[in-house]
Protein backbone atom coordinates (compact mmCIF):
# COMPACT_ATOMS: atom_id res chain seq x y z
CA UNK A 1 0.00 0.00 0.00
CA UNK A 2 1.07 3.76 -1.02
CA UNK A 3 1.75 5.87 1.67
CA UNK A 4 2.91 9.62 1.23
CA UNK A 5 5.06 10.84 3.98
CA UNK A 6 2.38 14.33 3.78
CA UNK A 7 -0.38 14.98 1.22
CA UNK A 8 -1.59 18.24 1.39
CA UNK A 9 -4.27 17.71 -1.01
CA UNK A 10 -6.30 16.10 1.22
CA UNK A 11 -6.65 19.02 3.61
CA UNK A 12 -6.92 21.32 0.38
CA UNK A 13 -9.84 19.51 -1.34
CA UNK A 14 -12.12 19.00 2.24
CA UNK A 15 -11.71 22.79 2.48
CA UNK A 16 -11.28 24.00 -0.53
CA UNK A 17 -14.70 25.62 -1.48
CA UNK A 18 -14.60 27.56 1.99
CA UNK A 19 -11.20 28.76 1.67
CA UNK A 20 -11.82 30.17 -2.02
CA UNK A 21 -15.02 31.92 -0.71
CA UNK A 22 -13.34 33.40 2.01
CA UNK A 23 -10.01 34.46 -0.02
CA UNK A 24 -12.36 35.71 -2.87
CA UNK A 25 -13.81 38.10 0.08
CA UNK A 26 -10.99 39.20 1.44
CA UNK A 27 -9.73 39.53 -3.00
CA UNK A 28 -13.41 41.87 -3.28
CA UNK A 29 -12.49 43.97 -0.20
CA UNK A 30 -9.08 44.64 -0.95
CA UNK A 31 -7.80 43.61 2.92
CA UNK A 32 -4.13 42.55 1.30
CA UNK A 33 -2.40 43.49 4.20
CA UNK A 34 -3.97 43.19 7.71
CA UNK A 35 -7.27 44.33 8.64
CA UNK A 36 -9.91 42.60 9.62
CA UNK A 37 -9.67 38.74 8.04
CA UNK A 38 -5.87 38.88 10.14
CA UNK A 39 -7.30 41.05 13.21
CA UNK A 40 -10.50 37.71 12.90
CA UNK A 41 -8.04 34.89 12.83
CA UNK A 42 -5.55 37.04 15.46
CA UNK A 43 -8.72 36.61 17.67
CA UNK A 44 -10.50 33.45 16.72
CA UNK A 45 -6.29 31.94 17.21
CA UNK A 46 -6.12 33.41 21.34
CA UNK A 47 -9.89 32.21 22.03
CA UNK A 48 -9.11 29.04 20.24
CA UNK A 49 -5.90 28.77 22.44
CA UNK A 50 -6.10 30.47 24.95
CA UNK A 51 -3.95 33.85 24.76
CA UNK A 52 -4.49 37.40 25.33
CA UNK A 53 -3.08 38.40 22.57
CA UNK A 54 -1.44 37.71 19.52
CA UNK A 55 0.07 39.08 16.46
CA UNK A 56 -0.33 37.44 12.91
CA UNK A 57 2.76 37.76 11.06
CA UNK A 58 4.05 36.54 7.65
CA UNK A 59 5.86 33.89 8.23
CA UNK A 60 7.50 31.73 10.99
CA UNK A 61 10.93 33.53 10.93
CA UNK A 62 9.57 37.29 11.51
CA UNK A 63 8.64 36.30 15.27
CA UNK A 64 11.62 34.85 16.07
CA UNK A 65 13.55 37.95 14.63
CA UNK A 66 11.27 40.00 16.18
CA UNK A 67 12.20 38.22 19.51
CA UNK A 68 15.35 38.61 19.99
CA UNK A 69 14.75 42.37 18.89
CA UNK A 70 12.54 42.76 21.88
CA UNK A 71 15.16 40.69 24.44
CA UNK A 72 17.37 43.50 23.16
CA UNK A 73 19.60 41.51 21.80
CA UNK A 74 22.40 43.01 19.63
CA UNK A 75 26.04 42.77 18.07
CA UNK A 76 28.50 40.70 20.66
CA UNK A 77 25.61 39.15 22.40
CA UNK A 78 24.85 35.20 23.04
CA UNK A 79 22.13 33.57 22.96
CA UNK A 80 21.54 29.51 23.82
CA UNK A 81 19.44 27.54 21.95
CA UNK A 82 19.12 24.11 20.24
CA UNK A 83 21.68 22.68 17.41
CA UNK A 84 18.65 20.05 16.89
CA UNK A 85 15.93 22.23 15.17
CA UNK A 86 15.46 23.80 11.86
CA UNK A 87 17.85 27.00 11.02
CA UNK A 88 15.35 29.58 11.37
CA UNK A 89 15.19 29.14 15.00
CA UNK A 90 18.40 30.38 14.78
CA UNK A 91 18.46 32.86 12.27
CA UNK A 92 17.07 35.99 14.47
CA UNK A 93 20.49 35.54 16.64
CA UNK A 94 22.23 35.98 13.82
CA UNK A 95 20.54 38.75 12.10
CA UNK A 96 21.34 41.36 15.07
CA UNK A 97 24.96 40.14 14.80
CA UNK A 98 24.61 38.47 17.88
CA UNK A 99 25.89 34.63 18.74
CA UNK A 100 24.03 31.44 19.20
CA UNK A 101 25.32 29.04 21.50
CA UNK A 102 24.40 25.74 21.31
CA UNK A 103 23.89 23.20 24.39
CA UNK A 104 22.89 19.70 23.59
CA UNK A 105 19.26 18.08 23.41
CA UNK A 106 17.74 15.63 26.05
CA UNK A 107 18.00 12.19 24.63
CA UNK A 108 14.00 11.16 25.03
CA UNK A 109 12.31 14.26 23.86
CA UNK A 110 14.78 16.26 21.19
CA UNK A 111 14.58 18.98 22.98
CA UNK A 112 17.12 21.51 24.77
CA UNK A 113 18.85 19.51 27.98
CA UNK A 114 17.73 22.05 30.40
CA UNK A 115 20.90 20.67 32.74
CA UNK A 116 23.23 21.67 30.06
CA UNK A 117 21.88 25.33 30.24
CA UNK A 118 23.74 27.33 33.02
CA UNK A 119 27.65 25.54 32.32
CA UNK A 120 26.91 27.65 28.94
CA UNK A 121 26.04 31.02 30.75
CA UNK A 122 28.92 33.95 30.31
CA UNK A 123 28.42 37.30 30.69
CA UNK A 124 27.09 38.04 27.34
CA UNK A 125 24.23 35.77 27.38
CA UNK A 126 21.17 37.90 26.89
CA UNK A 127 18.27 34.81 26.13
CA UNK A 128 17.27 31.85 25.97
CA UNK A 129 15.32 30.15 22.77
CA UNK A 130 14.03 26.99 23.20
CA UNK A 131 12.19 25.22 20.39
CA UNK A 132 9.42 22.82 21.53
CA UNK A 133 10.27 20.12 18.88
CA UNK A 134 7.60 17.58 16.82
CA UNK A 135 4.81 19.17 18.93
CA UNK A 136 6.65 18.20 22.21
CA UNK A 137 6.60 20.84 24.90
CA UNK A 138 10.19 21.31 26.20
CA UNK A 139 10.89 20.95 29.98
CA UNK A 140 10.33 24.68 30.99
CA UNK A 141 10.09 24.82 34.86
CA UNK A 142 13.49 24.37 35.22
CA UNK A 143 14.63 26.32 32.74
CA UNK A 144 12.67 29.01 33.55
CA UNK A 145 13.97 29.23 37.22
CA UNK A 146 17.66 29.29 35.30
CA UNK A 147 16.28 31.95 33.19
CA UNK A 148 14.89 33.67 36.78
CA UNK A 149 18.14 33.13 38.34
CA UNK A 150 19.84 35.04 35.46
CA UNK A 151 17.75 37.83 34.34
CA UNK A 152 17.36 36.13 30.46
CA UNK A 153 14.94 36.62 28.23
CA UNK A 154 12.95 33.09 27.33
CA UNK A 155 11.91 32.65 23.19
CA UNK A 156 9.46 29.75 23.00
CA UNK A 157 9.80 28.39 19.49
CA UNK A 158 6.35 26.77 19.09
CA UNK A 159 6.18 26.89 15.53
CA UNK A 160 5.74 22.76 15.31
CA UNK A 161 3.74 22.79 18.80
CA UNK A 162 0.33 25.00 17.93
CA UNK A 163 -1.83 23.40 20.96
CA UNK A 164 0.54 21.58 22.96
CA UNK A 165 0.39 22.55 26.42
CA UNK A 166 3.13 22.46 29.34
CA UNK A 167 1.25 21.33 32.71
CA UNK A 168 -2.18 22.64 31.30
CA UNK A 169 -0.64 26.29 30.24
CA UNK A 170 -0.21 26.74 26.01
CA UNK A 171 3.12 27.05 25.19
CA UNK A 172 4.61 30.32 23.79
CA UNK A 173 3.36 32.21 27.61
CA UNK A 174 5.44 30.49 29.82
CA UNK A 175 8.03 32.61 28.85
CA UNK A 176 8.84 35.73 27.56
CA UNK A 177 7.15 35.79 24.47
CA UNK A 178 6.37 32.78 21.62
CA UNK A 179 6.41 32.35 18.39
CA UNK A 180 4.41 29.90 15.40
CA UNK A 181 4.41 29.09 12.06
CA UNK A 182 1.69 28.58 9.74
CA UNK A 183 3.78 26.96 6.95
CA UNK A 184 1.71 25.17 4.53
CA UNK A 185 3.46 21.49 5.92
CA UNK A 186 2.52 22.71 10.00
CA UNK A 187 -0.34 21.01 11.87
CA UNK A 188 -2.31 24.65 11.39
CA UNK A 189 -0.71 25.52 7.92
CA UNK A 190 -1.72 28.70 6.15
CA UNK A 191 -1.91 28.76 2.47
CA UNK A 192 1.45 30.21 1.75
CA UNK A 193 3.73 31.56 4.52
CA UNK A 194 2.32 32.98 7.60
CA UNK A 195 3.43 33.02 11.63
CA UNK A 196 2.50 34.42 14.99
CA UNK A 197 4.06 36.38 18.00
CA UNK A 198 2.59 35.84 21.37
CA UNK A 199 3.51 36.92 25.05
CA UNK A 200 2.20 37.41 28.61
CA UNK A 201 4.16 40.65 28.12
CA UNK A 202 2.06 43.85 27.09
CA UNK A 203 5.30 45.56 27.05
CA UNK A 204 6.85 43.22 25.09
CA UNK A 205 3.96 42.45 22.92
CA UNK A 206 3.56 46.20 21.96
CA UNK A 207 7.20 46.46 20.63
CA UNK A 208 6.72 43.54 18.81
CA UNK A 209 3.23 45.09 17.09
CA UNK A 210 5.47 48.14 15.99
CA UNK A 211 8.16 46.06 14.75
CA UNK A 212 5.60 44.39 12.35
CA UNK A 213 4.73 47.46 10.96
CA UNK A 214 8.36 49.38 10.25
CA UNK A 215 8.66 50.73 14.02
CA UNK A 216 5.53 52.46 13.41
CA UNK A 217 2.40 52.16 15.93
CA UNK A 218 1.04 55.50 14.06
CA UNK A 219 1.29 55.74 10.72
CA UNK A 220 4.47 57.72 9.54
CA UNK A 221 5.42 58.08 13.02
CA UNK A 222 8.81 55.61 13.31
CA UNK A 223 9.77 55.43 17.32
CA UNK A 224 12.71 53.14 15.89
CA UNK A 225 13.90 51.05 12.93
CA UNK A 226 11.40 47.92 12.37
CA UNK A 227 10.56 45.65 9.23
CA UNK A 228 7.84 44.94 7.22
CA UNK A 229 6.31 41.58 8.89
CA UNK A 230 2.73 42.16 8.06
CA UNK A 231 0.15 38.74 7.38
CA UNK A 232 -1.29 39.35 4.21
CA UNK A 233 -5.29 39.47 4.17
CA UNK A 234 -5.53 35.76 1.98
CA UNK A 235 -3.52 34.35 4.58
CA UNK A 236 -5.98 35.69 7.99
CA UNK A 237 -8.85 34.43 5.53
CA UNK A 238 -7.65 30.84 5.00
CA UNK A 239 -6.17 30.19 8.40
CA UNK A 240 -9.66 31.51 9.90
CA UNK A 241 -11.14 28.79 7.69
CA UNK A 242 -8.76 26.06 9.25
CA UNK A 243 -8.43 26.94 12.65
CA UNK A 244 -11.87 25.42 13.70
CA UNK A 245 -10.65 21.99 12.51
CA UNK A 246 -7.38 22.08 14.26
CA UNK A 247 -8.31 20.39 17.74
CA UNK A 248 -9.75 17.42 15.66
CA UNK A 249 -6.60 17.05 13.38
CA UNK A 250 -4.60 17.16 16.39
CA UNK A 251 -6.64 14.25 17.94
CA UNK A 252 -6.20 12.43 14.91
CA UNK A 253 -2.49 13.43 14.64
CA UNK A 254 -2.54 11.89 18.94
CA UNK A 255 -4.36 8.46 17.65
CA UNK A 256 -2.26 7.86 15.02
CA UNK A 257 0.83 8.40 17.21
CA UNK A 258 -1.05 5.71 20.05
CA UNK A 259 -0.84 3.46 16.86
CA UNK A 260 2.29 3.77 16.43
CA UNK A 261 3.64 3.26 19.49
CA UNK A 262 1.51 0.24 20.05
CA UNK A 263 1.99 -1.06 16.75
CA UNK A 264 5.78 -1.05 16.03
CA UNK A 265 8.37 -3.80 17.74
CA UNK A 266 11.36 -3.50 15.85
CA UNK A 267 14.26 -4.46 18.01
CA UNK A 268 16.51 -1.00 18.73
CA UNK A 269 13.99 1.25 17.53
CA UNK A 270 13.73 4.29 19.99
CA UNK A 271 9.90 5.85 19.78
CA UNK A 272 8.97 9.44 20.66
CA UNK A 273 8.81 9.82 24.25
CA UNK A 274 5.75 10.57 26.63
CA UNK A 275 6.37 12.89 29.24
CA UNK A 276 4.21 13.65 32.01
CA UNK A 277 4.34 17.28 31.52
CA UNK A 278 3.32 18.12 28.10
CA UNK A 279 0.54 17.22 25.49
CA UNK A 280 2.73 16.90 22.50
CA UNK A 281 0.97 17.52 19.09
CA UNK A 282 3.09 15.53 17.24
CA UNK A 283 4.02 17.68 13.96
CA UNK A 284 6.12 14.60 13.93
CA UNK A 285 6.72 10.81 14.70
CA UNK A 286 10.04 10.60 14.76
CA UNK A 287 11.73 7.16 15.53
CA UNK A 288 14.89 6.63 16.02
CA UNK A 289 17.27 3.51 14.65
CA UNK A 290 21.10 2.51 14.32
CA UNK A 291 20.70 1.37 10.76
CA UNK A 292 18.40 4.41 10.00
CA UNK A 293 19.22 4.69 6.17
CA UNK A 294 18.59 1.04 5.21
CA UNK A 295 15.11 0.94 7.08
CA UNK A 296 14.40 4.20 5.48
CA UNK A 297 15.57 2.60 1.79
CA UNK A 298 13.62 -0.54 3.00
CA UNK A 299 10.22 1.46 3.45
CA UNK A 300 10.70 2.90 0.02
CA UNK A 301 10.63 -0.37 -1.62
CA UNK A 302 7.43 -0.72 0.31
CA UNK A 303 6.30 2.96 -1.53
CA UNK A 304 6.12 4.59 2.23
CA UNK A 305 7.33 7.54 2.65
CA UNK A 306 9.86 9.55 4.90
CA UNK A 307 11.72 11.95 6.12
CA UNK A 308 15.28 12.89 7.69
CA UNK A 309 14.20 15.71 9.91
CA UNK A 310 16.90 16.67 11.03
CA UNK A 311 19.80 15.08 8.97
CA UNK A 312 22.84 17.43 10.27
CA UNK A 313 22.80 19.99 13.49
CA UNK A 314 22.74 23.24 13.35
CA UNK A 315 26.42 23.38 14.82
CA UNK A 316 27.56 21.28 11.52
CA UNK A 317 26.03 23.61 9.03
CA UNK A 318 28.58 25.75 6.74
CA UNK A 319 26.98 28.73 7.64
CA UNK A 320 28.00 28.18 11.31
CA UNK A 321 31.32 27.04 10.54
CA UNK A 322 33.04 29.92 12.17
CA UNK A 323 31.83 29.03 15.57
CA UNK A 324 34.33 26.45 15.21
CA UNK A 325 32.41 23.30 16.88
CA UNK A 326 33.80 20.31 15.80
CA UNK A 327 31.78 16.80 15.49
CA UNK A 328 31.33 15.40 18.72
CA UNK A 329 30.89 18.26 20.81
CA UNK A 330 27.31 18.18 21.31
CA UNK A 331 27.31 14.17 20.86
CA UNK A 332 23.49 13.67 21.86
CA UNK A 333 22.15 15.56 19.54
CA UNK A 334 24.20 14.31 16.96
CA UNK A 335 23.35 10.87 17.44
CA UNK A 336 19.90 11.98 17.12
CA UNK A 337 20.73 13.42 13.52
CA UNK A 338 22.36 10.14 12.50
CA UNK A 339 19.71 8.33 13.71
CA UNK A 340 16.31 9.79 13.19
CA UNK A 341 13.76 8.97 11.30
CA UNK A 342 10.26 10.85 10.70
CA UNK A 343 6.96 9.06 9.83
CA UNK A 344 3.75 9.76 8.05
CA UNK A 345 1.31 11.54 10.33
CA UNK A 346 -1.08 13.71 9.16
CA UNK A 347 -4.82 13.62 9.87
CA UNK A 348 -6.05 12.34 6.67
CA UNK A 349 -4.02 9.13 7.06
CA UNK A 350 -6.42 6.14 7.51
CA UNK A 351 -5.82 3.20 9.91
CA UNK A 352 -4.79 0.57 6.92
CA UNK A 353 -1.99 3.57 5.96
CA UNK A 354 -0.88 3.33 9.45
CA UNK A 355 -0.72 -0.22 9.76
CA UNK A 356 0.82 -0.60 6.23
CA UNK A 357 3.64 1.52 8.26
CA UNK A 358 3.70 -0.44 10.96
CA UNK A 359 4.15 -3.65 9.41
CA UNK A 360 6.60 -2.97 7.00
CA UNK A 361 8.67 -1.51 9.61
CA UNK A 362 8.37 -4.38 11.83
CA UNK A 363 9.40 -6.66 8.53
CA UNK A 364 12.94 -5.04 8.85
Amino acid sequence: MKVPFLDLSLQHRELRAEILAAIASAYDGNRFCLGKDVEGFEAAFCETLGYKRALGMNSGTSPLHASVVCAGVGVGDEVITTPFTFASSAWGVSYVGATPVFVDIDSATFNIDPARIEAAITPRTKAIIVVHLFGQPAAMTPILEIARRHSLFVVEDCAQAVGARYRGTPVGILGDCGTFSFYPTKNLGACGEGGAFVSRREDVFEHARALRVHGSLRRYHHDFVGFNFRMDGFQGAALSVKLPHLARWTARRREIAARYTSGIRLSDTILPASVEYGECVFHQFTLRHPRRDALREHLAKHEIGTDLIYPKCLHQQPCYAHLNMKSGSLPVAEKAAATCLSLPIFPELTDAQVDAVITAINRF
